[in-house]
């Protein structure tokens, strides 16, 4: 049985009158001396300094305390600093926060995931650690590590729990890590989540198995021929830059960038994207990168077009990370998918049998199986793959969307988590495009060369013709409880209409149909346009519990701020969310008051 859940809603709050709290060290109302001191010294400083002076806002308490996640600064000087909370040093769950500063560092307002304030009821907790581990151990079916005791504000109340990592769960795909968080009252376990965001549901491969249908992707290239060995140092200098090149399964012959160590050596590591690697996980469930075996060569060039050499899924792999990366470097100046100037990293050879990728929040890395020789024959290193799952770790550095619920079988539920896969289809896509590989022609198709009948996994023009996951096209109160990747189709075809409009048109070969809702005519603004409006939506005003509804407002605000509220960009912004069914009128009710006690 199901249990109920309660929706949980992402808060964009405007500038209120501020309230004090006592026994906080900024407690003085906005415009005195002691908030104007700390808006001069640094924005992490005047953010929180402004959540505590505007707490009714931003439902910060005593005995919370704001780490700076992120900050982000837009060309005109404002600023958005993500907050994670604790309360009374315990780190809350969903205690989440954006606050939003003019270029003086005034408070303009803020977007927070808890409606409510994180105080629980009890601190005493009536379970001992061991017995949470023992729980833990139970439902994730791994090895439990120690269990921490947290504020869990994710569903409408704050409760004291237990959160504790269970590795080698077997309720993952591939023995990978959980996370469970258990009630440190009642023993009742809240959350058993796993902390990677894998490509293929277990829902979608029981259809696969259902249809009696296996994944047969056309890969196979000739060995690249390009000039290998063109250092950037003079000969004997090393470690050297050196421009090798690859032959791949899927994208053809590709330039890679890679490290000479020796005369005749070379590493798979690029040292103009921070030190971006990747490695040989050796058929084994790693998910530490630091015991994957680096990849070699003698004369920089990589793979073979064929599954017969260990290096091939190394070539997609690095040629779809760094182009992944160089995405987001030219079309918003990220740097490294933290935008902390942090090279990013991948391990194929991920376990055996594994038709599977992933990204791992334990390890911060790519993952990717062979196949598992069923379904899936081939490694899954597809361009809009890798595209799609770096993505994950985008969302994780930023808003980190969660599912709702998970269910036995490991399927994740819930509009937040049908958010952040529709975010990484989004995205992934425009990895293709910007790569514009010939050999890998971009599109608004999802997996469109891992060989499936229906000739795509996704599609953002029209989602319900993906028939495998019954990815849906409009929101419905049902969506709140839908498979994510079922659910992800509200905002991808959104976006897509936001960028290409509705009706019937062809791109670079593909003939695409997105119909409406309401049978409305929606005109795009292109998708460039499009994917700011989305990147700058995540960035800055969403967070962990963010929906369909709260993505709308996010975007609309996104819209606002770099074309105006009475923009074109702005009123298709609002069209194509209610192309899709997604209205101010239609937001469902905040959720009551949670019983007392609780």
């Amino acid at each position: 049985m199901r249990r109920p859940h309660i929706r949980r809603v992402a808060i964009a709050v405007a500038v209120t009158t501020a309230a004090t709290i006592p026994g906080t060290a900024f407690a003085s109302a906005p415009g005195g001396p002691a908030l104007a001191a700390v808006q001069a010294a640094s924005p992490v400083a005047a953010a929180r300094a402004a959540a505590f002076a505007h707490a009714s806002a931003t439902g910060v308490t005593d005995g919370d305390t704001l780490r700076a996640k992120d900050v982000m600064t837009d060309p005109d000087g404002k600023q958005h600093v993500r907050f994670v909370r604790t309360h009374r040093g315990l780190p809350v769950l969903g205690g989440d926060l954006v606050v939003h500063l003019g270029r003086r560092g005034e408070y303009l307002g803020v977007t927070r995931a808890a409606d409510h304030v994180v105080k629980p009821s009890t601190v005493e907790a009536q379970l001992t650690p061991e017995q949470a581990e023992r729980k833990a151990e139970t439902v994730a079916k791994g090895d439990a590590g120690t269990a921490q005791l947290v504020v869990d504000a994710r569903d409408g109340a704050a409760a004291l729990a237990y959160q504790v990592l269970v590795t080698d769960s077997d309720t993952t795909q591939a023995g990978q890590s959980s996370t469970v968080v258990v009630d440190a009252r009642t023993g009742r376990i809240r959350s058993n989540t796993p902390n990677s965001d894998e490509f293929i549901s277990p829902s979608l491969a029981a259809a696969l198995r259902e249809r009696g249908e296996s994944a047969t992707p056309q890969t196979g290239t000739s060995p690249a021929a390009a000039p290998s060995g063109l250092t950037s140092a003079a000969a004997g200098h090393y470690p050297a830059t050196a421009t090798g090149s690859g032959a791949s399964l899927f994208a053809g012959k590709v330039a890679l960038t890679t490290t000479r160590t020796a005369r005749t050596s070379y590493l798979l590591k690029d040292p103009t994207r921070w030190n971006t690697e990747t490695r040989d996980a050796k058929g084994q469930e790693l998910e530490s990168f630091a015991r994957g075996k680096a990849f070699t060569d003698g004369d920089n060039k990589w793979g073979t077009g064929t599954t017969s050499a260990r290096t091939t899924a190394a070539v997609d792999a690095q040629y779809g990370i760094t182009q992944t990366l160089d995405f987001y470097k030219k079309a918003f100046g990220r740097k490294g998918i933290k935008n902390n100037s942090a090279g990013a990293k991948g391990m194929v050879h991920f376990g055996s049998k594994v038709g599977n990728a992933f990204w791992d929040s334990t390890c911060g890395c790519m993952l990717y199986g062979d196949g598992d020789g069923d379904l899936f024959k081939k490694p899954l290193v597809v361009l809009d793959v890798t595209g799609h799952e770096l993505t994950h770790g985008v969302v994780d550095a930023t808003a980190a969307l969660e599912p709702t619920r998970v269910d036995n079988d490991g399927n994740q539920f819930g509009e937040p988590g049908a958010l952040n896969e529709s975010l990484a289809d989004i995205f992934g896509s425009n990895v293709e495009f910007s790569a514009n590989n010939p050999k890998n022609p971009p599109n608004y198709l999802v997996g469109e060369k891992l060989g499936l009948a229906q000739k795509f996994l996704r599609r953002l023009d029209h989602p319900s013709l993906d028939r495998l996951e019954e990815t849906i096209d409009y929101w419905s109160p049902a969506a709140y409880d839908t498979e994510v990747h079922a659910g992800s189709g509200v905002s991808s075809h959104a976006f897509y209409l936001l960028a290409e409009g509705s009706g019937r048109k062809t791109i670079n070969g593909v003939t695409y149909d997105s119909p409406t809702f309401d049978g409305s005519r929606v005109t795009g603004i292109g998708r460039t346009k499009a994917t700011a409006i989305f990147y700058r939506a995540l960035t800055r005003y969403m967070v962990s519990t963010t929906d369909f509804h709260d993505a709308r407002t996010a975007t609309l605000k996104a819209a606002t701020d770099m074309y105006g509220a009475n923009s074109t960009e702005y009123r298709t912004v609002d069209a194509a969310w209610a192309a899709v069914n997604v209205t101010a009128a239609n937001t469902p009710a905040p959720p009551a008051p949670p019983a007392a006690g609780h």
